[in-house]
């Protein structure tokens, strides 16, 4: 029986996200549940595999910036084997641009936020689709509007209306595109928040806090879960090209 509940929050990248302030806001948010949380500013952490697989749970706060593959690989490799993976905006879903396997991972990648820092727009959750949304209503934003490219298999939590601002794309239909949503990968349980501009966001509209909250805690207890299942990786092991 696993005892110690353990997470690891690696911070950096592009300074306009704030990932200090986010970083201690879910270090916050997860001492409330009992979890032992370590905030690191280097990647050089996720050189350590062994490490990454004895977490419960793993938390991007890195915009941007560069990546060695086989620290992308060791964070790959400790999710599937049960610890979770969670973020929100661009510290999770616009992290490394360059590396495929990441996005594969997450399960989107940021591209555009028509009319910047600013727009006001309105968040609509799909009820039942998720405990992590129970008893949260719409609610509405004033922040980056994210435009992402996203995997199919995701599964969406919350979704907001584009287009907002006129751009190029507003010559196809509009479009419900995600904003809350998880995923597995392997054993492990991922989740994404694409609100969190700027720290306050989860101030100013407090579902997008309670959102994160439930949704980091969500992916750090699908740890225990495998280890009292039994689960290994070996139905998805491959060593076939995968990129």
């Amino acid at each position: 029986m696993q005892t110690e509940k353990k997470v690891l929050i690696f911070q950096g990248g592009w300074d306009g996200h704030e990932p200090k302030l986010v970083s201690a806001r879910y270090k916050r948010m997860l001492e409330k549940h009992g979890y032992d949380v370590t905030i690191t500013d280097t990647l050089e952490t996720l050189d350590d595999a062994d490490m990454l697989k004895g977490l419960d749970l793993i938390v991007a706060s890195w915009t941007m910036g560069q990546i060695e593959h086989q620290r992308v690989v060791n964070i790959s490799k400790a999710v599937a084997a049960g610890t979770g993976l969670a973020g929100c905006h661009g510290g999770m879903c616009d992290s490394f641009r360059q590396d495929t396997e990441w996005q594969f991972m997450t399960g989107g990648q940021w591209v555009s936020h028509p009319g910047g820092d600013g727009i006001h727009y309105r968040v609509n959750v799909r009820r039942g689709s998720s405990p992590i949304v129970e008893g949260v209503e719409d609610f509405d934003v004033c922040s980056e509007h994210y435009y992402l490219h996203v995997d199919p298999a995701i599964e969406v939590l919350a979704t907001t209306r584009f287009p907002v601002v006129h751009y190029y794309h507003i010559s196809n239909k509009p479009v419900d595109m995600p904003v809350v949503w998880t995923k597995y990968w392997g054993n492990g349980r991922v989740f994404y928040n694409s609100l969190g501009h700027h720290d306050d966001v989860f101030d100013k509209s407090p579902e997008a806090g309670v959102l994160m909250e439930r949704g980091l805690v969500w992916a750090a207890e699908g740890k225990q879960y495998a280890i009292d299942h039994n689960l290994t990786t070996d139905r998805f092991e491959n060593t076939a090209k995968m990129y």
